[in-house]
């Protein structure tokens, strides 16, 4: 198999490593992707998301691995949010995996043939528990980018995080109103991803807010598709082994017990409700953060994912 990464670690080390352990791999530069492909001949070639090393408007090289049989897919990880490209890349793949399960029936309406709903997960070696020094140590943490449904949710409980210790990290936080009031905990900007598992590993509660699917200016979803499955985050924080609260998608409970393994909320003053309580109950706050921990390591790794891409891969076709 030829596979053409992203540019993301967190998943593309995940992926490559799993594909490793299971079939003889060659990670290939996008530009060179035909030339490779003609000299190797392997048996598929697959495509990580896309948006970028094969965009609308470049996908002549995907076009020209298809013309010598070979069998191409893709591997959609940023679903619905940018439905406005995906819609064009799609139909040029011959089977699409998407990690969210609701833009299935759309990639079908689409003339795709072969399309399947493949979650995310974590790759152990990098979400993994581990000790940290101080500075990584804090109450509640979130990483993100300040999409607008995180802004409103922050800043109705700014006023709640201003006498806990928090990290705040990511671009565009100044959007909020109440930025005056977390301003000491912000760290803007990218946090590179081993980074990242230490302020997981270091926080005592790591919030999780899905993006909403909505056509705002955060996003390119100008199809208006839905939104129901997690996001590589959910299987990031239990695989380091901390607890999180995360807010409620309808796939959720497929993957993990909710309320058990993960906690979720409704609301701003559900979610303060939760962090004031497991604060306070540090035992129970760490049996949760173990049960998921257990959960991801059992079910929600990339050689789970892996396993079921390649039997779809194998599959006779015509």
């Amino acid at each position: 198999m030829l596979y053409v990464p992203q540019g993301f670690e967190a998943i593309d080390r995940g992926v490559a490593a799993a594909l490793e352990q299971t079939v003889q791999l060659t990670v290939v530069d996008p530009t060179l992707l035909h030339a490779t492909a003609e000299q190797l001949r392997p048996d598929a070639v697959l495509v990580m998301n896309g948006l970028h090393t094969f965009p609308a408007n470049h996908l002549e090289q995907i076009d020209a691995v298809r013309r010598l049989g070979i069998l191409t897919a893709i591997w959609f990880v940023d679903d619905p949010y940018v439905s406005g490209d995906t819609a064009i890349i799609a139909p040029r793949y011959d089977v699409v995996f998407t990690h969210e399960r609701s833009c299935v029936p759309h990639y079908r309406a689409l003339g795709c043939k072969e399309v399947y709903h493949l979650p995310l997960a974590a790759h152990q070696e990098l979400f993994r528990p581990m000790a940290v020094p101080e500075a990584y140590r804090t109450d509640v943490c979130f990483i993100g980018v300040a999409f607008w449904n995180r802004v409103k949710l922050f800043d109705h409980i700014a006023p709640y995080l201003k006498n806990k210790k928090v990290l705040l990290a990511g671009s565009l936080w100044n959007r909020m109103e109440r930025f005056s009031d977390v301003s000491a905990y912000v760290r803007d900007g990218w946090i590179e991803v081993p980074e990242t598992v230490k302020y997981y590993n270091g926080a005592k509660i790591v919030i999780n807010v899905h993006r909403t699917p909505e056509p705002l200016s955060d996003n390119k979803n100008t199809h208006g598709w839905g939104a129901e499955s997690v996001n590589p985050r959910t299987f990031e924080i239990a695989s380091c082994g901390t607890l999180q609260l995360t807010d409620q998608r309808p796939e959720l409970p497929d993957h993990y017990d909710v309320n058990s393994e993960v906690i979720s909320f409704r609301t701003a003053e559900e979610l303060m409700d939760r962090i004031e309580y497991y604060l306070r109950h540090e035992e129970e706050r760490l049996w949760v953060a173990a049960r998921s921990y257990k959960r991801t390591r059992a079910q929600h790794t990339f050689l789970h994912r892996v396993g079921y891409l390649l039997d779809v891969l194998q599959q006779p076709r015509p």
